[in-house]
């Protein structure tokens, strides 16, 4: 479903129900029976129905009487004429005749309805949504970050992917999130993403003039949003962060550190590995302190099997080493090593199946 004014792109909800051709096919099929019934129970019963031509039916003539009674045409020139073909007439033909026009008339409406009914949800949408995520860019990184968020349970209609490539939208639209197709460096584009309303911006195109024209853009039409950007190269970090990003990650460096991590440490590589992947062990989480940790040592979280790297107090990082954090007060976030989410619900499907497999 599209909204869209010719240079603000186009904005793709994600849908509710199956695609247009897909329920026009279910429709087809149903009304296809409905005929198919007709045809089977009229030819069955043929010698109580009467032909102008005082011909025996055939099994076209039958087809023929059911495809003009279902639509109610009715000529006339194939009528029933024992008791036995009427009472079949009012028991099955009509009921399948009521089935076939709530079909035709039923797809009819929805098809002229439909681009209404597109045009109000998005409107709704926009009216209700905030405080969601905007990815722009849907290749590999942008890909990966939106998996992320969602393995992260977050809600597929508040994140949003701006793309120039229609077909990686459709691709994006598949995984359940909203989607424009536009240059998000065009301030109608980033309208229609709700930019003004967004809590966080993910900046992952591939080029780094590209992602500090549209962290300009963001950052001007969203104060507030917490923008994280990509940068190919190094160098060109700051330059990034100067136009308004709130976070820079070198991604070529940051790959290449991993790399030699890898091969200098194999372990630590590993366990690297391991905080990078969702579906393995661990992860890193950041989180408000709950009621029962307020008043613990960083160092007591172990017994809950989280690990204390930093906390996040009155907007300052303070990180593992800092005198200054003794134990967690209200208002804190922590920032931990924990069990994966993903990782818990694979090992936990894995265990049904085995214990399936046992029994």
């Amino acid at each position: 479903m599209t909204a869209a004014d010719a240079a603000g792109g186009v904005l793709t909800l994600p849908a509710h129900q199956r695609s247009i051709w897909a329920q026009l096919a279910f429709r087809v099929a149903i009304a296809a029976s409905c005929i198919i019934i007709t045809t089977a129970v009229v030819y069955l019963d043929r010698a109580g129905y009467r032909d102008v031509t005082d011909e025996p039916l055939s099994i076209l003539d039958a087809l023929y009487y059911a495809t003009v009674s279902l639509s109610t045409t009715g000529y006339g020139d194939i009528t029933p004429v024992t008791e036995s073909a009427r009472l079949i007439n009012i028991l099955i033909i009509t009921p399948l005749r009521v089935i076939f026009l709530i079909v035709l008339v039923g797809t009819t409406i929805e098809i002229l309805t439909r681009r209404g009914t597109d045009t109000i949800r998005e409107q709704n949408w926009k009216r209700k949504v905030k405080n969601h995520t905007v990815v722009i860019g849907y290749g590999v990184k942008g890909r990966t970050a939106v998996k992320s968020l969602l393995d992260s349970e977050e809600d597929g209609r508040s994140i949003v992917v701006i793309t120039g490539s229609p077909a990686a939208a459709s691709e994006a639209s598949e995984q359940g999130v909203v989607t424009v197709v536009g240059d998000a460096r065009s301030t109608d584009v980033l309208e229609q993403a709700m930019i003004d309303k967004a809590k966080k911006v993910i900046v992952a195109v591939d080029e780094d003039d590209a992602t500090v024209l549209i962290t300009l853009a963001v950052r001007r039409l969203s104060p507030k949003a917490r923008i994280i950007a990509a940068a190919r190269e190094g160098f060109n970090s700051a330059l990034i962060k100067s136009s308004g990003a709130d976070t820079v990650i070198p991604t070529a460096e940051s790959s290449g550190r991993l790399l030699a991590l890898a091969s200098t440490d194999p372990h630590a590589g590993e366990f690297m590995e391991d905080l990078l992947d969702p579906n393995e062990g661990l992860e890193v989480r950041q989180y408000p302190v709950t009621r029962e940790e307020i008043g613990l040592a960083p160092a007591d979280l172990r017994k809950s099997g989280k690990i204390a790297l930093a906390v996040v107090r009155a907007g300052r990082l303070h990180r593992f080493d800092d005198d200054d954090i003794r134990v967690f007060q209200k208002g804190d976030e922590i920032i931990a090593i924990a069990p994966s989410k993903m990782g818990k619900k694979i090992k936990g499907a894995h265990g049904d199946a085995g214990d399936a497999g046992a029994r």
